[in-house]
């Protein structure tokens, strides 16, 4: 957003802001980074596209936030960042989509066997402290939380102290996809499902809660299997497979995709 803050709500704040300025509740969202997402944590921000002068003006409190952006933004040393004062109403970087998306941390913690994704509505915005991939459908939530892609990931991420951290360039942009038919997309897409409404079964519990190991519910953790061997089998793996014996298979399909480029 680059406002020094003012287009942020923290959660603590949240209840008094809409008690003082409740013509602002359409223009408020959910704002999340790894941290709120793995953690469940509450945290929003002032989504003021396309709103007009008059109803800007009509609030107050939004207006005072919007006019600090706009002194931050002045103050800056760096041009673009002045220029960009002349839309203080608007994050400085708007890279959000207008459909569904995956949203995967940037860092995860290596104790978990699967990095914890989501696949999320439009009207939740992302931070820059994740990544994300628009346009997704749910096959290919199923393919990214598999075992197979988690896998690749574990060999080729880099680190944050132990840390997995999730790379586009590194990681997704080499990961060998499968070669699926329509049919073996909805197995996919049925697998990815079950995983999303096991997690919503547990309402009370953060996805750091659910995919600890020692903590991962029955039903989350036989979805995965599912989803796991579904994935495996488009990859022509036994569902069995080790982990070493996946990299292997896919650092093969990794070199035969880039010996024909």
């Amino acid at each position: 957003p680059t406002d020094d803050g003012s287009l942020i709500i923290e959660a603590e704040d949240y209840a008094d802001f809409i008690k003082k300025e409740p013509g602002a509740l359409p223009y408020i969202k959910r704002f999340v980074g790894a941290e709120e997402f793995i953690k469940g944590k509450m945290r929003y921000c002032l989504w003021l596209v396309g709103i007009s002068p008059k109803q800007l003006l009509s609030m107050p409190l939004v207006k005072k936030r919007v006019e600090a952006v706009r002194a931050f933004r002045l103050a800056s040393k760096k041009e673009a960042t002045r220029k960009d004062a002349d839309t203080p109403t608007l994050f400085q970087e708007i890279r959000q989509p207008k459909e569904n998306y995956i949203l995967v941390p940037s860092v995860s913690s290596e104790r978990r066997e699967y990095v914890p994704i989501g696949f999320m509505t439009p009207d939740v915005i992302c931070s820059n402290k994740v990544s994300l991939l628009p346009s997704a459908t749910l096959y290919h939530f199923g393919i990214l939380t598999s075992s197979v892609h988690n896998a690749w990931m574990r060999a080729v991420c880099g680190r944050l102290e132990m840390r997995y951290r999730y790379s586009k360039d590194i990681v997704y942009n080499n990961f060998p996809w499968p070669t699926a038919t329509d049919a073996d997309r909805a197995k996919i897409e049925a697998t990815a499902q079950a995983i999303l409404d096991a997690r919503a079964a547990y309402p009370d519990s953060s996805l750091a809660d659910l995919y600890d190991a020692a903590a991962m519910p029955p039903d989350l953790r036989r979805a995965h299997s599912l989803n796991d061997a579904a994935v495996l089998r488009l990859y022509g793996l036994p569902a069995d497979a080790p982990e070493p014996t996946i990299v292997a298979h896919l650092m093969n399909l990794y070199k035969e995709l880039t010996a024909s480029n």
